[in-house]
């Protein structure tokens, strides 16, 4: 927009903006409210050029398990990027380096998952651009058959003569997709169900379709580490592909429609419970914004496979241990089914979460299919519309009480403590013995 128009937008004089914009007149509180509600512009984006994205950037770090021994609150934050903002600067520039680790060669060695999961929670894993296009291709898509993957596989047929061929798992024992090139053939296992059929063929159109679009992204982010760079952009290919399955709009409105109901997403959209949980954390369009949610992936062991925070800034998706008592870790045991819980976290903070079991595809060591349990949650105070919270008291009295895993935890006398806080000195007295065998300074 030019100055005048800008001006006119936000009933101030040209004059008066051109000042601003010369950094001789501050941005008031009034003019930030006009800004979100002429232009549906999120006022936090303001804070993005702060040293290390301001005060969540740096809370967001400082959650790392090198700090749990350090309390630091909200404010003394506020205090330090005030009074110093240049040494802040520092310690995130020195702190985003330290997940490197050395090689065989003693070289620095940039962790490519770290690196690429700090780019897409850059872009708060919503690309606005992939959205537009899959938006496009799907109603393109649309008019020519019902069927999407129908559809897909014609247009591949057509446009790009490569046919797609379904192989049985003796043929394809250790693959569940192949491109074969020489036989312009998308090979396919038959182990993969429907959802994954069809996600696998809107990937491969994806790959081909918006690989423009695709190289800008995965340029822009700069990547060092030739891993990294394929990481993202087999995240940004499957985005795309979730996209075209579950158009923006569309879903956007099956999802308020249905009050996020997932099994009925699921059956709307030809998709599987995990391709609509990762699609649940992307809906961020401006002036069209869905609940943000966050996502955990775990194993049987609690290890953690994928984590999305999308919008929602939640502490739980940063922390590296995990409560016994959130029932993300019971979810194992009753298969398929969700099961929703209100937790309540040391800092206040209320959150509600859905967790529900679901199996990967192939056999992994011993023969054994393989199992995770897949995690949603949101802020409780945005829970109330949500099907799966009928019913439920989001009161934060109501809440289960749980750490961000015990060496980050010290709430007292827990009788599920496994190991101390590293924020607290022990404390031992041999007349006694409370809950839990370690008890410390606080409790």
């Amino acid at each position: 927009m030019t100055q005048v128009a800008l001006a006119e937008a936000l009933d101030i004089s040209a004059s008066y903006l051109n000042l601003i914009e010369r950094n001789q007149r501050p941005l008031s509180a009034r003019l930030m409210l006009l800004l979100a509600e002429r232009f549906d512009f999120d006022p936090r984006q303001l804070m993005a050029d702060e040293p290390g994205g301001g005060v969540e950037g740096l809370s967001r770090r400082l959650a790392d398990p090198a700090f749990e021994d350090i309390s630091i609150d909200r404010t003394e934050l506020e205090e330090w990027l005030m009074a110093a903002p240049n040494a802040v600067e520092a310690f995130v520039r020195l702190f985003d380096n330290r997940t490197a680790s050395v090689d065989s060669d003693g070289l620095d060695v940039l962790d490519p998952i770290q690196t690429v999961r700090r780019e897409i929670e850059r872009w708060r894993n919503h690309f606005a651009d992939l959205d537009a296009m899959a938006e496009e291709l799907a109603d393109e898509l649309r008019l020519g058959a019902g069927d999407l993957y129908g559809a897909i596989a014609e247009r591949l047929r057509v446009k790009h003569q490569i046919t797609i061929r379904v192989l049985p798992e003796t043929v394809m024992p250790d693959k569940l997709r192949r491109l074969d090139l020489h036989a312009r053939q998308l090979q396919l296992s038959e182990m993969l169900d429907s959802a994954s059929r069809t996600f696998q063929a809107s990937l491969l159109l994806g790959q081909i379709e918006a690989k423009g679009e695709i190289d800008g992204l995965v340029a822009g982010g700069k990547f060092v580490d030739r891993s990294a760079e394929r990481l993202f952009r087999r995240h940004l290919n499957s985005y795309f592909a979730a996209a075209v399955m579950m158009p923006y709009a569309r879903f956007l409105r099956a999802c308020e429609q249905t009050g996020y109901r997932i099994q009925v997403l699921q059956r709307r959209f030809g998709a599987g419970f995990e391709q609509v949980a990762h699609r649940l954390t992307t809906m961020q369009r401006v002036g069209a914004r869905g609940i943000p949610f966050f996502m955990l992936r775990i194993d049987r062991s609690g290890l953690l496979s994928k984590r999305f925070a999308g919008a929602s800034n939640a502490p739980l998706v940063e922390s590296t241990h995990r409560c016994p008592l959130w029932n993300i870790h019971r979810a194992f045991e009753r298969r398929s089914e969700v099961q929703p819980q209100l937790l309540a976290l040391e800092d206040g903070s209320t959150w509600f979460t859905l967790a529900r079991s679901v199996q990967g595809i192939g056999s992994g060591a011993g023969g054994y299919a393989p199992e995770f349990v897949i995690a949603l949650g949101v802020s409780a105070d945005l829970a109330s519309s949500l099907f799966h919270a009928r019913g439920i008291d989001l009161s934060e009295e109501n809440a289960m009480p749980i750490g961000l895993g015990c060496p980050a935890c010290t709430r007292p006398q827990c009788s599920q403590r496994s190991a101390p806080p590293k924020a607290r000195a022990l404390k031992f007295d041999e007349r006694e013995r409370g809950l839990t065998p370690y008890s410390f300074a606080g409790d």
